[in-house]
C-alpha cells in the first residue's frame, strides 16, 4: 500500500475531511478549541520565540530539487529499521508531555492512533498517563521511552525498570530541559500544570511516591537537574540494556561526545524552540552533525516539522527518521484519537507523494534532493 492512497481515498469519498489536510495550518484551527492555559503551554516557545521562528525559516531556506524520469515504482516501500525498531516509514511521534491539556484521553488517544498505523510512539516522563497505561493502550506496537533524569537515583532506576517491563525498547534521554525554559505565555498566567499534579502520572504511580505527604513537592525536588554531565551516562548504560539516544543535540562537539561515550544515536533538536531563545535552528545544525557522526550514530531529527515536505527535507539533510510533535498535539486537540490518526495519515501521505514526485521510491539515499535557497546559511563544516 502506498501512503499516498490517503489522498485518493479523500477524493473518491467525495466528503471533505473534518480536519484540514493543510498540516501547516493546524495550529490556527487548534487555537479555536484549546483552553487559554493549554494554548499558552502547547503553542508558544521560549522568550521572544526567536528559536521557533528560526526553525521555520530554516525549512523555508532549503528547497527540494525534484528529479524526473527516475522510474519511480508504482508500489513504494518507505519502511525502515531504526535501532532495532521496524517502522512503516521514517516517522515517529515525538515525546510530548501533559497531553490531557489537548484532549481528555491524552497519551492514550495518541498511542492508539500511532499503534494502528505502526508508527513508533515515544512516551514522555511528563505524561498524564503512566507507562503501564500507555503500554496497554498501545498493545504490541513499537514504543520508546523518553527520560527526564530525576535527581533521585531510586526513582530513575524505577522508571527504567518500569519502562523496560512495559515493552519500551529504546531510551531517549532529553538533555535540554535540566531547567524549564523562560516561557512568558505560561509565566504571565502563572500556569505550570505540574504544580496541580497534571503531567506527573509516571511519578505518582511509582512505588517511590507511595505514602509521600506532598507528592507534588516531592516531584519538584527531583525534576530540575542541571548538574548532569557526560560522566553520568555510563550509569544509564549499566541499567538499560537497549539502545540509548540523546535528545537535544545541536552542537557538533556534543555529537562527537555522544559517540565517544558509547551512545547509539542522537536527536538533533532544540525542543521546538521551547527552551533557549535565540538558539540555532535545528535544521541548520542537522547536516553538519550527520556528516560528522552519521557513520557512528543513528541521527534523528525534530523541531519545526509541520508536514511531509518538511520531513523529506530533514531526511535529505541526514536524518534517518523524523519525530513529529506539535502537529500531533493539534490533531489530538481537534479530534482525539481520530484527529491524531488523520494527522499521521496526512503526514505519511504527503511524505510518500513528495518523495515520489521527486524521483524516489523509498526514503533511502536522498543526497542532492535539497539545495539552499539563500546564502545566509553557513557552510556545513
Amino acid at each position: 500500500m502506498n501512503f499516498s492512497d490517503q489522498q485518493l481515498g479523500i477524493y473518491l469519498g467525495g466528503k471533505a475531511p473534518e480536519i484540514t489536510t493543510d498540516l501547516a495550518g493546524l495550529e490556527e484551527h487548534a487555537r479555536q478549541v484549546l483552553s487559554p492555559e493549554a494554548l499558552g503551554y502547547i503553542v508558544p516557545s521560549a522568550g521572544s520565540g526567536a528559536t521557533a521562528r528560526a526553525n521555520r525559516a530554516a525549512f523555508d531556506r532549503y528547497r527540494i530539487v525534484p528529479r524526473m524520469l527516475r522510474g519511480v515504482a508504482r508500489e513504494r516501500d518507505l519502511s525502515c529499521e531504526i535501532l532495532g525498531t521496524r517502522m512503516p516509514a521514517p516517522l515517529m511521534v515525538a515525546p510530548m508531555g501533559v497531553q490531557k491539556l489537548a484532549h481528555p484521553e491524552g497519551e492514550l488517544a495518541t498511542v492508539r492512533a500511532a499503534a494502528a498505523l505502526g508508527v513508533p510512539y515515544v512516551h514522555s516522563t511528563a505524561a498524564t498517563h503512566s507507562f503501564e497505561e500507555v503500554a496497554q493502550a498501545g498493545g504490541d506496537a513499537p514504543r520508546w521511552y523518553q527520560l527526564y533524569w530525576p535527581t533521585s537515583e531510586q526513582v530513575c532506576l524505577s522508571f527504567l525498570a518500569r519502562a523496560k517491563a512495559a515493552g519500551f525498547s529504546a531510551l531517549v534521554l532529553t538533555l535540554d530541559t535540566g531547567l524549564l525554559g523562560w516561557r512568558p505565555a505560561d509565566l504571565d498566567r502563572a500556569f505550570l500544570p505540574f504544580l496541580n499534579g497534571v503531567g506527573l502520572a509516571n511519578y505518582l504511580t511509582d512505588p517511590n511516591f507511595e505514602g509521600v505527604d506532598n507528592p507534588v513537592l516531592h516531584w519538584a525536588q527531583m525534576f530540575p537537574n542541571p548538574g548532569l554531565s557526560w560522566d553520568d551516562l555510563p550509569f544509564l548504560r549499566r541499567h538499560w540494556d537497549g539502545p540509548i539516544v540523546l535528545k537535544g543535540i545541536v552542537s557538533r562537539e556534543d555529537a562527537v561526545l555522544a559517540a565517544e561515550y558509547g551512545m547509539d544515536g542522537v536527536i538533533v533538536s532544540n525542543h521546538g524552540g521551547r527552551q533557549v531563545d535565540g538558539g540555532i535552528a535545528a535544521l541548520d545544525a542537522l547536516p553538519g552533525i550527520a556528516d560528522l557522526v552519521g557513520d557512528r550514530l543513528t541521527v534523528l531529527f525534530d523541531s519545526g516539522v509541520r508536514n511531509g515536505a518538511d520531513a523529506v527535507k530533514a531526511l535529505a539533510l541526514g536524518a534517518r527518521a523524523v519525530l513529529i510533535g506539535r502537529p500531533v498535539l493539534y490533531g489530538l486537540a481537534l479530534g482525539g484519537q481520530a484527529g491524531v490518526d488523520h494527522v499521521l495519515r496526512c503526514l505519511l501521505g504527503e511524505l510518500d507523494i513528495t518523495l515520489a514526485l521527486s524521483g524516489h521510491s523509498d526514503a533511502h539515499d536522498l543526497r542532492g534532493l535539497v539545495s539552499v535557497a539563500s546564502s545566509t546559511v553557513g557552510p556545513r563544516d
